[in-house]
């Protein structure tokens, strides 16, 4: 329930303005901009994507609201498709969460590792027959962020990449 009220919120709150971040996220502010993508790979299929990310901060401050669209490609470079994504990152019991959606998943982050200004790396728990996942972003520069998204299958903890690019900020 707190996570459905959690996102409507970030939904709400959104603005145009630039809202100062709540400390527990000031790590993460490297994060918040418009993004275009260069040329992503996608593991599984063998393809690439391309894509828009917006993130800003929230709720006061309180969230930040990752809103994403995906176009991929097949190998020949033929478009197969496009998908949105929504993402909220938050602080909740002293460690930072977040909680990601797409038209097929909810995926909840439940630990973030954050090297403040640098880099963060979410992780989802452990659970019996379920895979795990990580979503790391790195900032190489001030105007590029490097993006990783891996999974586990079940019972291991050996990550693989589904997904990695770069993403350039447009502002």
């Amino acid at each position: 329930m707190k996570r459905t009220a959690l996102a409507a919120a970030a939904l709400l709150a959104t603005s145009a303005h630039a809202q100062p971040l709540k400390p527990a996220l000031a790590g993460l502010s490297f994060m918040i901009g418009e993004w275009s993508s260069g040329t992503g790979r996608v593991a599984d299929t063998g393809g690439t994507s391309t894509g828009v990310s917006r993130i800003a901060a929230a709720a006061g401050g309180a969230v930040l609201l990752r809103r994403d669209h995906t176009n991929l490609f097949d190998r020949a470079g033929h478009a197969t498709g496009g998908f949105d994504q929504l993402m909220t990152i938050y602080a909740e019991d002293g460690t930072i969460r977040a909680d990601y959606f797409d038209p097929d998943h909810v995926i909840h982050y439940i630990t973030a590792t954050v090297m403040p200004g640098r880099s963060v790396v979410f992780a989802t728990a452990s659970a019996p027959g379920a895979p795990s996942f990580r979503l790391s972003y790195t900032r190489r520069t001030p105007a590029t962020l490097a993006i990783s998204f891996a999974m586990a299958p079940p019972p291991g903890n050996s990550f693989h990449d589904i997904a990695t690019g770069t993403m350039t900020k447009d502002r």
